[in-house]
């Protein structure tokens, strides 16, 4: 486990998706083909995942990195195999509390229009985008497999989170996560910081710029 400062890196969020961002309008989830500082993720491109949006007011990145083992065992041998079934990341960001995007993002509801089901928009952005059946990208509901959120090449389940690190000579890509948890902190003056979780089971990368590469049905 590894814990930055958020002055020690710059965080961005995209979504798996090169044509669509996840932000809000008014109180309701709706997607956005323009990049701009009011968006929760940017759509997966060169200008999305530039600094220019860098996450504001971050306190703390907390990054986790492991594997998920299998226990085997052999007759007669007494030595056990643990066996890597898939790769664990997580990480969590830390903001003071500015406004109800990260609550919206969480909770829900869509717009109408923006959800994969049409009519059934009482589910938070926590999965990222998904192609329905008429190959038009929409706000996932979770409810169908990461593999099968795609566009019939290239896998929009998630987000991708860059880290960069405040020399700016690395940067920790994690694709595909999942929103897992988002908690607020309370004190007698009112919200000071929020929390939000993120998960993924696919390989992370690490290297001089962030990490465009899109993902397909195979890395999922």
């Amino acid at each position: 486990m590894v814990y930055y400062l958020g002055r020690d890196v710059k965080v961005m969020i995209c979504t798996e998706s090169h044509i669509r961002g996840v932000g809000l309008d008014g109180y309701e989830l709706q997607m956005d083909a323009t990049p701009s500082t009011a968006l929760f993720a940017q759509e997966l491109t060169a200008p999305g995942a530039a600094t220019t949006y860098a996450l504001a007011d971050i306190t703390g990145v907390d990054l986790s990195i492991g594997a998920t083992d299998e226990d085997i065992t052999y007759v007669g041998l007494k030595s056990v195999l643990k066996a890597e079934i898939k790769k664990e990341t997580t990480v969590s960001l830390t903001r003071k509390k500015s406004g109800i995007l990260w609550d919206i993002v969480f909770n829900g509801p869509c717009k109408s229009g923006e959800e994969l089901i049409s009519g059934t928009v009482n589910h938070g952005a926590r999965w990222g985008l998904a192609d329905n059946t008429s190959a038009s990208v929409k706000i996932s509901n979770g409810l169908i497999s990461p593999k099968d959120s795609n566009n019939g090449t290239n896998v929009t389940f998630g987000y991708r989170i860059f880290i960069q690190l405040k020399s700016a000579v690395e940067v920790f890509t994690v694709p595909a996560c999942q929103i897992t948890g988002h908690t607020v902190s309370l004190n007698a003056d009112g919200t000071t910081e929020e929390t939000m979780e993120f998960s993924s089971n696919v390989t992370p990368f690490l290297g001089a710029a962030v990490d465009l590469t899109r993902l397909v049905s195979s890395d999922i």
